[in-house]
């Protein structure tokens, strides 16, 4: 909820990502010090509250199921947020660029829990803690020293948002890739991999990649720059559909169910960007606000509806505990 609101704040104050271009009003000191603040305090308790359920031994497939599966819809609030920092001017990142980038951190993501759902075992890389503990420091510098530091470059023609595509891509391609690439190999060789075929094993990336076609699909041959015209109500339904697709691999991963191949969810994208392109919906800004929309509402249907359908199973489990023995 603390990176919801930083989404939210910003969004208020720098709807476009255009605050931070030169010549533009820029956002007050106090937003980015606030979100600083917020973005430390997510990170923290996201940190700790898997450490406070094992100390109290109140761990439960649900809290992990809801721990993981907001983390996986907290990855476009975080990077839209940070995104306002540079913004999309002269001296900014492209809005191209950034959904790119976006894509890097989703599959990044992804790349865990498809390393655990091979192994049964869940690896977080340190990049994503080295990259937090970043952002909240950026935050607070900015709000000390103003955007206007980051139009200058770093060294000879070096900006800071060279080097921020550049930490994203590092981070994603020398740590999180090659770590779970070694420790499904590692699983393999030990005879220890839950899934012997190979289609098997990649079967959790077929949703994902499909998604990432369509709307790349959507991106490239928009008729009126959907990406330029309205690129954070984009971002927002790329990182929800996405969220929506990684938790359904998470509940397989923790009941050790077969991931299905595709998600229902495409269907209608498909029907959305074919419209789009073609011409016969000639509105893309409500045709995206609607189906954005459609994308959270039903994601948050999905949540609710694994959370009761899990409470309901606990209850049961709990209910045949206590029956008295009837032999």
């Amino acid at each position: 909820m603390f990176l919801v609101l930083n989404f939210l704040m910003l969004a208020f104050y720098d709807y476009d990502f255009t605050a931070s271009s030169a010549g533009n009003q820029h956002v007050a000191s106090w937003v980015w010090v606030a979100a600083g603040i917020f973005n430390f305090l997510a990170y923290t308790l996201d940190g700790v509250d898997g450490k406070q359920a094992r100390r109290t031994n109140s761990s439960t497939p649900l809290g992990e199921l809801f721990d993981h599966g907001l983390d996986s819809w907290a990855c476009i609030f975080f990077v839209a947020t940070v995104y306002s920092i540079f913004g999309r001017g002269e001296s900014g990142v492209a809005v191209g660029t950034l959904y790119y980038l976006l894509w890097v951190v989703l599959f990044s993501f992804i790349l865990s829990h498809w390393e655990k759902y091979n192994t049964g075992i869940l690896f977080l890389p340190w990049g994503y803690d080295i990259s937090q503990g970043t952002i909240s420091l950026v935050y607070l510098v900015t709000a000390v020293v103003g955007v206007e530091t980051w139009y200058q470059p770093v060294i000879w023609n070096l900006l800071y948002r060279d080097l921020f595509t550049f930490m994203i891509i590092a981070c994603s391609f020398s740590v999180t890739l090659p770590m779970s690439l070694y420790n499904v190999l590692k699983a393999y060789r030990s005879n220890t991999l839950k899934h012997s075929s190979l289609y098997e094993a990649f079967l959790p990336f077929l949703s994902p990649v499909l998604l990432f076609v369509l709307s790349t699909t959507w991106v490239i041959f928009s008729p009126s720059k959907i990406l330029e015209l309205q690129p954070r109500m984009y971002y927002l339904m790329v990182g929800t559909a996405f969220a929506n697709v990684t938790c359904k691999l998470i509940v397989c991963q923790m009941s050790n169910t077969r991931c299905q191949p595709l998600t229902w969810l495409l269907l209608p994208m498909t029907a959305v960007v074919l419209s789009s392109i073609t011409g016969v919906f000639t509105n893309e800004t409500l045709l995206l606000y609607l189906w954005t929309s459609a994308v959270i509402l039903t994601h948050i249907h999905y949540g609710i509806s694994v959370v009761q359908q899990l409470s309901n199973h606990f209850n049961i489990f709990a209910f045949s505990l206590k029956k008295p023995n009837q032999d």
